[in-house]
């Protein structure tokens, strides 16, 4: 399974329409052979999941700042033998929480920093960043200091059961209207 990712979006209805059909067309070219869309929250208004479900069937959670009925806070499925979870927000609680549900992959977003991290405790954590509004990860040592880059993630899942994922950082939507 061939599952895109992204998270933290906040479009909505007043936003400039050649930004939207700017990001909705880099979202089909990324996204064209996926089996499933995952939107982490903050999607903000109801027409842009219909727009992602033209693409590939999606599920979102609600972020803190969506304003459309009927999400919910978290959702859990599974793609072979792994259980994925999707969540706006990590909880205070991590560790509790993934092992209450049983997760080895846990999609999250609300930081709008792309991030793919193991974890002690075996479960894989999983942020998109923000195709819109991202913002730069942590600095590290010995590094250049971090860039903000619109991102998405893929997350492939094959018929052995082993997992690879990748970020993929779209071009800029501010640049290119400018």
């Amino acid at each position: 399974m061939k599952i895109g990712i992204l998270a933290d979006t906040h479009i909505t209805i007043k936003d400039d329409p050649q930004k939207l059909e700017l990001l909705i067309s880099q979202l089909n070219q990324i996204f064209k052979d996926v089996d499933e869309i995952i939107h982490a929250g903050d999607l903000c208004e109801k027409f842009f999941l219909e727009e992602l479900n033209k693409i590939a069937p999606t599920k979102c959670v609600k972020g803190n700042l969506d304003k459309i009925e009927d999400l919910e806070d978290f959702i859990k499925f599974s793609v072979g033998c792994y259980n994925i979870g999707v969540i706006h927000q990590l909880p205070q609680n991590l560790e509790e929480f993934i092992r209450k549900h049983d997760l080895n992959v846990l999609i999250h977003g609300h930081d709008h920093q792309p991030i793919i991290e193991g974890t002690s405790y075996n479960t894989l954590l999983l942020n998109p960043g923000s195709p819109t509004k991202p913002k730069a990860p942590p600095p590290k040592a010995g590094f250049e200091p971090p860039i903000a880059r619109p991102s998405v993630l893929i997350l492939n899942i094959d018929e052995n059961d082993i997992i690879s994922t990748f970020i993929i950082n779209l071009d800029s939507i501010k640049k290119q209207i400018s």
